[in-house]
């Protein structure tokens, strides 16, 4: 009897005990599956392009920018925007009889120097130390250093009736010009990504884009042909055309009298229909005797003839 009512409760069908089975695979692999889920995804990769955009800005910018240094690396330049001179010398000195030696002492710059031994040659003269203050490109720093130490020599009066006429400085400011900014022009030929990424709305993808498109036609022999890569919009490309340009002429050409139809079609501008059409005529009537006789095969039109003309030869 309670052998009978064991059994009864324990004992299971072929049924049963295949959903049984098929319970404890379904919880081990819910139990597992949270440690294999990452290795069946994958994160989306940051898209970088506006931080290359600005790098490759710089670097540009960089190579064609010529900077201005200053000649005497002595000079340190305060936040005021004025220079100091840690090597200067300051003594008592006559603004009218000092030599060149003296005014490098003092700490001042070359240009400032020759500025002033201009003024002495043609009959300028100091009449007083705030004079100083008068000289193109003598800085107030400089000028409020100097004019404790100036001591000038007291002159006749023939003398100073002479220097009163010779006194204004024959030189002229130098107006300042603005130079006007010309954009860098990109050589579609020979551009990498780095200058490519350069140009407004171009990022990564599309750079790399531009330079297999370059890599597959050859070359390019127009900068119009730019706008057929895959996926960069007009507009963007309307905002660059005016920066790109074509230096290096050099195109790599396809002879159709050798070529055969797996090489002729890679082109993208030859499909397979028109690579088995240049094959075909080959046949049928020998080499082509120039460019122009690919203009005899019938699916060949003057659209597509100007487009592939500059990447054929027949030598």
């Amino acid at each position: 009897m309670w052998k009978e009512f064991v059994s009864g409760y324990l004992s299971f069908s072929k049924k049963e005990r295949t959903g049984i089975i098929a319970l404890l695979a379904l919880i081990f692999l819910l139990t597992v599956a949270p440690f294999f889920y990452p290795l069946f995804t994958q994160q989306e990769a940051a898209d970088a392009s506006a931080f290359q955009h600005e790098i490759a800005t710089l670097v540009i910018k960089e190579k064609t920018t010529n900077r201005k240094t200053d000649i005497l690396h002595p000079y340190q330049y305060p936040d005021n925007g004025t220079y100091k001179n840690n090597r200067a010398t300051l003594f008592y000195f006559d603004p009218n009889t000092l030599d060149k030696a003296g005014w490098q002492k003092l700490g001042l710059r070359e240009k400032t120097i020759a500025t002033i031994q201009n003024y002495i040659n043609k009959g300028g003269r100091f009449r007083q130390p705030e004079d100083i203050q008068k000289i193109w490109g003598m800085s107030p720093y400089d000028a409020n250093r100097l004019i404790p130490y100036i001591r000038i020599a007291q002159q006749n009066a023939k003398q100073d009736f002479t220097h009163k006429k010779l006194d204004k400085p024959t030189y002229e400011k130098p107006a300042y010009e603005k130079k006007a900014y010309s954009p860098t022009m990109i050589d579609i030929n020979t551009a990498d990504t780095a200058a490519l990424i350069s140009l407004p709305g171009i990022g990564s993808k599309l750079s790399q884009r531009i330079i297999s498109f370059r890599e597959k036609l050859g070359g390019f022999y127009t900068v119009d042909q730019v706008a057929e890569t895959f996926g960069l919009p007009d507009s963007t490309f309307q905002k660059i055309k005016s920066r790109l340009t074509i230096i290096t002429t050099g195109i790599k050409k396809i002879n159709i009298n050798t070529a055969t139809i797996d090489e002729l079609k890679t082109h993208p501008y030859i499909r397979y229909p028109i690579a088995n059409a240049i094959i075909q005529y080959r046949t049928q009537h020998g080499n082509f005797s120039s460019v122009n006789d690919t203009r005899k095969i019938m699916l060949v039109t003057d659209e597509l003839f100007n487009k592939t003309a500059p990447y054929l030869t027949v030598e």
